[in-house]
């Protein structure tokens, strides 16, 4: 909902950037946008609920089977990710946990694997070479693809804490447990939001621009906009070190192995299940058939932690990005599964079009793929 008119409520300066989210789509841009010396202010209900705090990071454009505009932002996005992560290591004197144990896919014939989408990408594994790649697989899997490029980070321990504290360093500010209600628009742009804090107490701060990056609950603040939520359930396992040296990516169910023996194990994908909160026997049933289909011997490992989170998704599962219905309102939401993958490219995206500086033509000629409208009928 938008409107016209402004409160009268403790009023902040216009002069700064308000993002409105606080997860890591949030976080990334206020980093960005601080080190070109943006006064920036992230407005977060409860960054514990965030995307990136759940996400298992991987970095997987290739062994996710991307196509067209997707694929092409995502492996723009990877080639970005070993400077970004190094801006945010430098600015925060935190490891951000990335690491290139290259993705295998499993298949259960060697058709199956060619007609991959983007089996071209990668190494074709016969049976042999799959079970050399990956000791213990199920021997249902018959071949495989190596995306040797494609990696992961270790989003949930360490990337979001790194954020977090180069974000605090360059100077942005945070406001936590708050509510953004409400959009205000002055001569058709954007002029201010209405928020409420953990006590109730609302407050109307003023802005001429502002990025929309709260995840599942995009839609919520600007109805226009078709973001939903997937639920997701995962848990983790301690294997022995050493276990385990690649990402497995099989259907429905991937084992991500950090360098320290802990696996994140993931996700379900509950379309039906909206904002429902908590875990569910189904769907940890779901994991632990899943981790029995791909590595047997992974059951065993005895569990750690059990989270879930939801996924802000689309109708094609694609971000949007970009200009919103709102002038002075951008948007970078909807990521789906590959937020922590895309973060690197949107974050730089994002930055240059809030301060009015070109993007790079290769992120450039993407945007018009991830128009906010793009499923309005003609």
């Amino acid at each position: 909902m938008t409107r016209s008119q402004l409160g009268v409520a403790n009023i902040a300066s216009s002069e700064r950037i308000l993002i409105l989210g606080g997860g890591l789509m949030g976080l990334s841009i206020a980093h960005q946008l601080a080190r070109r010396e943006q006064h920036v202010t992230v407005l977060s209900r409860r960054r514990s609920e965030a995307a990136g705090f759940v996400a298992a990071g991987m970095l997987a454009p290739h062994a996710e089977g991307l196509s067209g505009a997707l694929l092409q932002l995502g492996q723009l996005s990877l080639s970005r990710i070993p400077s970004w992560v190094a801006q945010i290591e430098a600015d925060s004197g935190l490891p951000c946990g990335l690491r290139s144990t290259g993705i295998v896919v499993p298949f259960h014939s060697a058709n199956e694997r060619d007609a991959y989408p983007t089996a071209a990408f990668g190494e074709h594994l016969d049976h042999e070479q799959l079970a050399q790649e990956l000791p213990g697989i199920n021997s249902a899997w018959k071949a495989g693809l190596l995306f040797a490029q494609d990696g992961q980070i270790d989003n949930r321990r360490q990337l979001m804490r790194a954020l977090e504290s180069a974000c605090v360093d360059r100077g942005v500010q945070f406001q936590e447990g708050v509510e953004v209600l409400e959009l205000f628009t002055a001569n058709d742009h954007l002029s201010g939001v209405r928020t409420r804090d953990s006590e109730g107490k609302e407050a109307t701060l003023t802005c001429e621009r502002a990025v929309l990056c709260s995840g599942a609950w995009s839609g919520q603040l600007l109805p226009q906009l078709p973001v939903f939520p997937v639920k997701g359930q995962m848990l983790s396992l301690q294997s022995p070190r050493g276990a385990l040296r690649r990402v497995i990516f099989g259907p429905g169910i991937y084992l991500v192995p950090r360098e320290d023996g802990l696996v994140v194990v993931g996700a379900t994908s509950e379309r039906n299940a909206s904002f429902s909160e908590g875990l569910t026997p189904q769907g940890q049933t779901t994991l632990k058939q899943g981790i029995a289909a791909l590595l047997p011997e992974a059951e065993s490992w005895p569990p750690m932690e059990r989270w879930w989170g939801f996924r802000p998704c689309t109708p094609d599962e694609s971000p949007l990005l970009g200009n919103s219905p709102i002038p002075g309102l951008l948007l970078a939401c909807g990521h789906h599964r590959n937020g922590v993958l895309m973060a690197g490219a949107t974050s730089e995206l994002i930055a240059d079009l809030v301060c009015t500086t070109a993007p790079k033509q290769d992120l450039a000629a993407l945007l018009p793929s991830f128009r906010w409208d793009r499923f309005q009928s003609n």
